[in-house]
């Protein structure tokens, strides 16, 4: 196969202008020198097979995508999401989305050997023209497809979302005006990241709102959700999904005087829904059980009652502080397991395993310790 070196140089130009990186900066972290950077950008120079393979690792693709004409990258997808949304992602929150893109495509990877027995794929056509009823639908026919009674309530809400093969990560984000981002990953497929520096309850509730940008506008190659953006068609739709996902209308019904509420019967039924006081007062005036909702929204669950489904009550302190810094990189606990099950079946190296992580050897370590797992010795 004949080289396009114009190819080549072209998207080496974009995916520095997407990340805002200097040539100093690529030069620092790949060992490549500030004159070869710049005779490769300019279509000068054909890339050695290792400078094509660190730059690859350094923007965390594959490095196929370099040489080739195949949509083996999100590329396009990042390069008009930040055309567009430019001024919302501060250089560093640009990296965290390529970390994430890098988690899906790996986690696909790796599910491409290690089966989930309990995959469930779902699919919904919408039917008619009205938004709202798009979202009450899809999400009645979710929880009857995921086999939910009425009165049952997801524990795992990021896990009932895999299941439909989805991936589904949480990330620390500077800006706090980004709930969450749905991207179709050319070959990971259907991606959502939620911003873990929201409430742990706002969490949940994106997840389902992200997911269901993934059911009900597949079509599109990506929809980030602002708060400001609330009052968008799209983002209504969104909204209705989750409200009736996580809160359905049968449910709420069937709470003891279920149209009489005050600050402490609030406070105890969202915790017991795990959402805001607020998405509770929407349900239930969605619901026409209540008229008005500021005896309901006129409180918040305390922090002490949230309890994070991949931070259990029973982890020790020093436990949960590391677990939780792992999820503000976007390491989920099923994404981890499911590394070091790789690892394990020998699928993958320690070296693959530290990269899939985002770590060296040194933290890999860390991290095996933290999961009670295990490295081989010289592996």
């Amino acid at each position: 196969m004949t080289f396009d070196l114009a190819l080549f140089s072209s998207k080496l130009k974009k995916y520095r202008a997407q990340f805002e990186n200097s040539l100093d900066e690529i030069s620092v972290s790949t060992g490549i020198s500030i004159q070869s950077l710049t005779a490769l950008e300019n279509g000068e120079k054909k890339p050695t097979g290792d400078e094509v393979l660190i730059l690859a690792d350094y923007y965390k693709c594959d490095y196929q995508f370099f040489i080739s004409n195949e949509k083996l990258a999100p590329f396009e997808q990042t390069e008009i999401l930040f055309r567009k949304h430019g001024d919302e992602f501060s250089k560093e929150d640009r990296w965290a989305v390529q970390e994430f893109l890098f988690l899906c495509e790996c986690e696909d990877f790796l599910l491409s050997l290690i089966f989930r027995r309990d995959y469930k794929p779902f699919s919904f056509i919408p039917q008619g023209k009205y938004f709202i009823d798009h979202g009450e639908q899809a999400a009645k026919k979710l929880r009857e497809h995921l086999g939910y009674s009425v009165n049952q309530v997801s524990s795992n809400i990021y896990d009932d979302f895999r299941r439909l093969g989805f991936h589904i990560f949480r990330r620390e984000l500077g800006n706090s005006n980004i709930s969450g981002l749905y991207i179709k990953h050319p070959v990971a497929g259907k991606c959502v990241l939620v911003n873990y520096s929201e409430d742990i309850y706002r969490q949940r509730f994106t997840v389902a709102h992200e997911s269901a940008h993934a059911i009900l506008d597949e079509e599109k190659d990506f929809v980030l959700s602002l708060d400001s953006d609330k009052k968008t068609l799209v983002e209504v739709r969104a909204n209705t999904f989750a409200s009736r996902y996580l809160m359905p209308p049968e449910f709420l019904s069937n709470i003891p005087d279920s149209t009489s509420w005050n600050p402490d019967k609030a406070i105890e039924w969202a915790s017991k829904l795990k959402v805001s006081t607020q998405a509770l007062a929407y349900a239930l005036k969605s619901a026409n059980l209540i008229s008005d909702e500021a005896q309901v929204k006129s409180v918040i669950v305390p922090s002490y009652m949230k309890v994070d489904p991949e931070l259990p009550e029973d982890l020790s302190t020093g436990s949960r502080q590391r677990k939780e810094e792992l999820l503000k990189r976007g390491l989920s606990t099923f994404y981890v397991k499911l590394c070091f099950d790789a690892y394990y079946q020998k699928f993958i190296s320690a070296g693959r395993l530290a990269e899939m992580l985002l770590v060296d050897e040194y933290e890999l370590q860390n991290i095996a310790n933290i999961y009670g797992q295990t490295l081989k010795y010289g592996d």
